[in-house]
């Protein structure tokens, strides 16, 4: 099989549970001439964000990250909503801002976050976030969901203690990313397909 790590810059090696870095994987002159797009080159965003948002919202799940205060990661499956308006992309998780996620975004106010499909297509987000938790854009959240199409869209109120965007559970959370990866599975299976990459 082919190294799909090494198809992202890699900044640290990778660590042995033995606390030594690991040795690079061997690599076969074959494997470089599959892949469409060669390691550490970009796309651009005008490209990406579409093909982003069409396999995020095909997916619907995706596993984030965030940090706690001593920096060990925590990750927990949500339901962001995604928006391409031509020159940003901008997506929106509805959830608790009293939880423990938000607590950690106090002190570190970043996502990571990767959607997986059984075809093995992936598709990653590196993302700043902000909340937005005054009355309007509670509201302009609640019904951005509620007003999406099925199964990206859905009602607030299927969350018991979301009576209304008022509720002190209910928040939205901005995402704005700063890095995406979109991989369709072919490349890693048939070496067919195109790696997208972007960067801010």
């Amino acid at each position: 099989g082919m190294d799909v790590e090494n198809l992202e810059t890699v900044e640290h090696p990778p660590i042995l549970a033995s606390g030594g870095p690991a040795r690079p994987a061997p690599k076969r002159a074959t494997d470089a001439a599959r892949w469409s797009l060669p390691s550490g080159a970009m796309t651009e965003l005008s490209s990406t964000a579409p093909a982003f948002v069409t396999m995020a919202h095909r997916i619907v799940w995706c596993t984030v990250a965030t940090v706690d205060r001593a920096g060990r990661p925590r990750t927990r499956v949500l339901h962001p909503l995604w928006r391409w308006d031509g020159a940003a992309l901008t997506g929106w998780i509805l959830t608790d801002p009293t939880s423990l996620k938000a607590r950690h975004l106090e002190a570190q106010p970043f996502v990571s976050l990767t959607y997986w499909a059984p075809d093995h297509d992936t598709c990653s987000a590196e993302c700043a976030t902000a909340w937005e938790l005054d009355p309007q854009q509670r509201r302009d959240g609640w019904d951005r969901f509620a007003d999406a199409p099925e199964p990206v869209g859905y009602d607030p109120r299927i969350i018991p203690q979301w009576t209304d965007p008022d509720a002190a559970s209910f928040g939205v959370l901005r995402l704005e990313p700063l890095r995406l990866r979109v991989m369709p599975g072919t490349l890693m299976t048939a070496g067919r397909g195109e790696l997208l990459t972007w960067s801010r």
